[in-house]
């Protein structure tokens, strides 16, 4: 058993590939090992719970008659002054209402993608 294991190590190709593989657990391990370093002690996903949940009942929001929202011309919904939606409208086409009770009783919905507004 021996003479098999001495003639198996001393074999070129067989010498290689486990060089090769060799080298390439280190080249991993040694990524690997330099990431852990660069990321930020309870660096992750954050996950947060609502504090109140909203079954079915309509709440009104006690800013709606003091919020300033903006609509584009053609559009159907309004927005945050603030929001992405808001940022895209043009300012030729951008109309202004100063609170979402006006906005809502011109007919205007309250936009998806716009965080604060339900």
């Amino acid at each position: 058993m021996s003479e098999k294991l001495k003639s198996l190590l001393l074999d070129d190709a067989f010498f290689y590939a486990l060089l090769v593989i060799a080298i390439a657990v280190v080249a991993f391990l040694l990524g690997r090992n330099s990431m852990i370093h660069l990321q930020p002690q309870g660096a992750g996903v954050q996950i947060s719970q609502p504090t109140q949940v909203n079954l079915g009942q309509t709440t009104t929001n006690p800013n709606e008659s003091d919020t300033s929202v903006v609509v584009s011309r053609s559009g159907t919904k309004y927005h945050l002054p603030t929001c992405p939606g808001a940022k895209q409208i043009k300012n030729s086409n951008k109309i202004t209402f100063s609170s979402i009770v006006e906005a809502k009783a011109a007919g205007y919905s309250a936009a998806a993608n716009c965080e604060g507004l339900e």
